[in-house]
């Protein structure tokens, strides 16, 4: 916590704090022993008992139908105390975490007491409380996911100097319905306990709830499986090219901001992550002298580095789980008015994953620091894809970037990047390289002058280097 913004800190002694005077008010108030005890042993225990072996912590959690369960077997101060054990469940290794993570939890877990009791619902829960226990049940439920949420989103906001928009679109909006369904367990748990099981009720529960969080724990796995085969993949290409460093994973958080502003699906927002992650995988299959030089390339060369896009094809093609990833990795040197490689598609020939890549990959390659000249800044990136509207980029995802960059902003990165191999002097160095900056728009001029001398442009696949708004002083700075 050394490191953590002071007003972060204060949010964690306020909600620890919080949650210690709730727990006082819920001794003093009275509580059902028979019904706190055996959950909160459960909750304690459960995702130990129900861990994977080998797999990643994940978000889905047996311990909140215990909880929420508690609202309808014990009231608030019952559901407050059962919270508490979260602070013996698995967890992070950081003592300040864990403390605050109970004590979001229980103030929450008390809120959504007080609401199930506030609309009518039986404590506990009996058979007359149908059909209306269901919807108070799913009140209370996302009383108490709301005040999960926001404590969870005020800290990281603090912590992270976000916007709380910005971290509730990014870590709350996405679960809130699957959170709340799956609260619905905890509502089955106090029916069969109020029934006169007991607390062998809870066991009966946790059977499906386990299975259901194996079978989620096995997808996390072979999610896993599928980052780490990326993440090799890339640290291979940035071991061949360090002017790629960080690059791939930038193009694909500037792709995924283009893709919820056109309201993408979720499934094809994954896909486009990998695709933009990957997009230049196919430079492995570029020998580094070539894809480094700076100067004029031979016929041989310049060949070499436009079949990147159907080098990244091959060797992804045969990952299925990429699914249209590959034809965005494939397309993505594509231009809308079809002076790009490798086939020359135009408009909406080009698939909508490359449409997308082409934007962030040029706006990431202009915000970053180049052999030849330093890091432009965003509103020069910016105007320059505006200028390219219909030329080189596709105008929708222009603006769909454009737009999400007023509204959640872009960090750029201006660390100093190493000398290319084949450059002997400073003076050279400000030439850039084709195969490294053919993704920069500003570079245009001068990568025209790198083409061997004796080419010529084939229509749709070499001429792309061709600046979008014919020259007007776009060259490298010098």
């Amino acid at each position: 916590m050394e490191q953590t913004p002071l007003a972060a800190r204060r949010w964690v002694q306020i909600t620890v704090g919080l949650a210690a005077f709730v727990l006082v008010l819920s001794l003093a108030t009275g509580v059902d022993w028979s019904v706190v005890l055996p959950l909160a042993a459960m909750v304690a225990l459960v995702d130990r008992v129900f861990r994977v072996p080998g797999d990643r912590p994940v978000a889905f959690l047996v311990t909140s139908p215990l909880v929420i369960g508690s609202f309808a077997l014990g009231g608030p101060a019952s559901a407050a105390l059962v919270a508490a054990a979260t602070l013996a469940a698995p967890g992070s290794s950081q003592w300040i975490k864990r403390l605050f993570n109970a004590g979001q939890y229980v103030v929450a877990a008390y809120v959504g007491g007080w609401v199930y009791l506030l609309l009518g619902g039986d404590v506990p829960i009996s058979a007359s409380s149908f059909p209306w226990v269901v919807l108070q049940f799913l009140a209370a439920a996302l009383a108490f996911e709301v005040v999960n949420a926001l404590f969870v989103i005020v800290v990281v906001s603090l912590a992270e100097r976000m916007s709380p928009a910005r971290v509730y679109r990014g870590m709350v909006r996405e679960n809130v319905l699957p959170v709340l369904m799956y609260s619905l367990f905890g509502l089955l748990l106090a029916v069969v306990w109020a029934a006169g099981v007991g607390w062998v009720a809870s066991l009966l529960v946790l059977l499906p709830l386990a299975v259901a969080r194996w079978v989620f724990a096995q997808f996390e796995a072979q999610r896993e499986a599928y980052e780490s085969t990326i993440r090799s993949l890339i640290q291979a290409v940035e071991t061949k090219d360090a002017y790629t460093r960080g690059h791939s994973e930038r193009v694909a958080r500037a792709s995924l901001m283009i893709g919820r502003r056109i309201r993408m699906r979720d499934d094809r927002l994954e896909s486009l992550r990998y695709a933009g992650t990957l997009h230049d995988v196919g430079k492995l299959g570029v020998p580094t002298r070539v894809l480094q030089k700076a100067g004029r390339l031979s016929d041989d060369e310049f060949a070499a580095i436009q079949l990147h896009p159907v080098r990244g094809r091959e060797i992804t093609r045969e990952l299925d789980f990429l699914g249209e990833a590959v034809m965005g990795i494939y397309h993505h040197h594509e231009r809308i008015d079809g002076r790009g490689y490798p086939l020359g598609l135009t408009g909406e020939q080009i698939p909508e994953f490359a449409r997308i890549i082409a934007v962030a990959d040029a706006f990431d390659s202009m915000t970053t620091t180049r052999s030849y000249r330093g890091a432009r800044s965003v509103g020069e990136a910016v105007a320059e894809l505006i200028a390219c509207k219909g030329t080189q980029f596709d105008p929708g995802m222009v603006d769909a970037l454009v737009d999400a960059i007023d509204q959640d902003g872009w960090v750029t990165i201006t660390d100093a990047l190493p000398p290319l191999v084949d450059v002997p002097d400073a003076a050279d160095r400000m030439e850039p390289s084709f195969g490294v900056d053919d993704d920069d728009p500003t570079a245009a001029d001068a990568l025209a002058a790198h083409r061997p001398a004796a080419a010529e442009p084939r229509p749709g696949a070499t001429r792309d280097a061709a600046d979008c708004s014919r020259g007007e002083g776009r060259g490298p700075s010098r």
